[in-house]
Formats: C-alpha cells, structure tokens, sequence
C-alpha cells in the first residue's frame, strides 16, 4: 500500500458511492465486510444472493445492507442482480464477500476516481500485500496468464484482475456488461481498453477467504474459470469491431 493514495474517509463523500457485494453462502465472513466498510462515505450497499442455502440474506440486512436476489447462478450473473437494484449513483464499488478483500481500503481504491484520474480502478492483489496462501497457485498463474493476453492484445499492462473494484456509473454504461460468470471482471477490463476508458491500478491487500472457494477451491471450479477467462478475452478481442459499429 503506498501513502499517496490513501484520502481521508470524508473525501469520498463527495460523490454518491454504492456497493455491490456478490454472495453465495456467506453468512460467515459477510458480518465483517460489512462492518469494515466506511458507511459514512456510502450511499448505499447491495449484497447480491446468488441463491445461498444459508443465512447469508439476512446477516446482510442485519448488517446494514439491502439484498438483491440473483435467481440465476454465477458471479456475473450476482453482480449484475445487484446493479439492478442500485439507486442512482456515480461511482459503483464492487468487492467480495468473503472476507478476502479489506473493505476499509474502499477510500484508495476509489481514490483515482475522485481525484479526476479513472474512469475504472483495478485492486491489483499483486502490487499490495498478499497473505501467504491466500491465492492459490493456479489462481496467481492464471492472473498472469489472462493479464499476459490482455497486454498482447491490447497493448495494456495489467497485473491483476482482482474483485476489489470501482467503475463510475457513466463508465459501466459505455462497457455494457453482460458476463453471467467467471469472465466479468475480464470483460470489464477489456471493454474499458476498447471504449478508451482511462483505467488505473491501485495496491490492495489480500488475506485467506473465510470458508471454501467455489471456484479455485475446486479443480472443476478452477477449469471452468480459466477457460471462461481466456475466451472471454478472446471473443472480445474478435467481437471489437462489431461492438464498435
């Protein structure tokens, strides 16, 4: 974490703030993201059940936030459940809900957006401190692999594609998202280089999720991950001029 991004908590109230949290069975970890978000800069935060089996609905109203249910499962399908339900606002946040991510570093993340400088800031996990055994290895290999194509591609340079995110509202509309699943924050990343979005990186920490992955926890969660990933880029890239007319 460097000190130059860090602003006061108050700062961040100058423009409306909203949180999308997707969940799926997070009745464990939720109560503490929740807590540890800055609810004096928000304006509102949605927690997305994409269907949970426990009580991960109403820890998030107990903890403050309005639930939107995703009928239809998938990370991208959750988030964009939550989006949906969203009042008018002009920065979105999105982080997860297990606890991995330090919802307390929300000010720098959306710091590049109130300082004039983003349109779209990445968390980027591998330029902050990371818990050891927080990702797994096929989950650091994977980043790089996606990141790699992004940067031939495209002629970017990422090296994440971390959860922990902030998008401004006119800047979601142009990207037009429409992953249902594991390609969303690629996707995301993507269409902002194709819309000439300006897209900064910022150091995040990250520590152990609280409970199993659903997706690298598993080697078919894994699979279907990385191939998602790379295909979305790959469609996206072929997709550009037909997106573009």
């Amino acid at each position: 974490m460097t000190d130059d991004l860090q602003v006061p908590s108050e700062a961040v109230g100058a423009l409306r703030i909203s949180v999308v949290i997707p969940a799926l069975d997070e009745e464990q970890s939720l109560p503490l993201v929740l807590a540890d978000l800055p609810w004096d800069s928000l304006t509102e935060v949605v927690v997305a059940d994409n269907g949970s089996s426990d009580g991960t609905a109403a820890v998030a109203q107990r903890g403050g936030a309005r639930v939107a249910h995703a009928a239809r499962r998938g990370y991208g399908s959750a988030c964009l459940a939550g989006l949906a339900a969203l009042a008018p606002t002009d920065v979105i946040v999105f982080l997860d809900a297990d606890y991995s991510d330090h919802p307390d570093e929300l000010p720098q993340v959306v710091a590049p957006i109130l300082e004039g400088r983003a349109d779209l800031v990445i968390g980027s996990r591998a330029l902050g401190l990371r818990e050891p055994g927080s990702m797994m290895p096929q989950q650091v290999f994977g980043n790089w692999l996606a990141t790699r194509m992004v940067r031939l591609i495209h002629g970017v340079r990422f090296t994440d594609l971390g959860p922990f995110r902030a998008v401004t509202s006119a800047a979601l509309e142009r990207i037009d998202m429409r992953d249902a699943n594991f390609g969303w924050t690629v996707e995301m990343q993507v269409r902002a280089i194709q819309e000439g979005l300006r897209i900064v990186e910022v150091p995040v920490a990250y520590r152990r999720r609280i409970g199993v992955s659903k997706i690298a926890g598993t080697l078919k969660g894994t699979v279907s991950a990385g191939v998602k990933i790379i295909w979305t880029i790959v469609r996206l890239s072929l997709s550009r001029r037909g997106r573009q007319a």
